[in-house]
């Protein structure tokens, strides 16, 4: 498994919706990638700053911003 891989099925990893191969998968790939485990930390401190992850439960303003926030991250702004 690859970062961009990892990064796909973060919500299913913690929904618990991965299967038993993808979660062994991406177990594995975050014991050795120290960037991922940072990332899986921030999703879930984000989670638990918002008490949910879900588009509804965000105002149309925050939701606005963190969509610009992650387009201007993914171009390396």
């Amino acid at each position: 498994m690859n970062c961009n891989d990892f990064v796909e099925l973060v919500t299913e990893f913690l929904d618990g919706t991965l299967s038993e191969g993808d979660e062994r998968r991406f177990i594995e790939h975050l014991a050795r990638c120290s960037g991922c485990e940072t990332y899986l930390d921030q999703f879930r401190q984000t989670i638990a700053a918002t008490g949910e992850l879900a588009p509804d439960s965000i105002s149309s303003d925050a939701r606005g911003n963190l969509l610009s926030a992650f387009r201007d991250w993914q171009r390396g702004a």
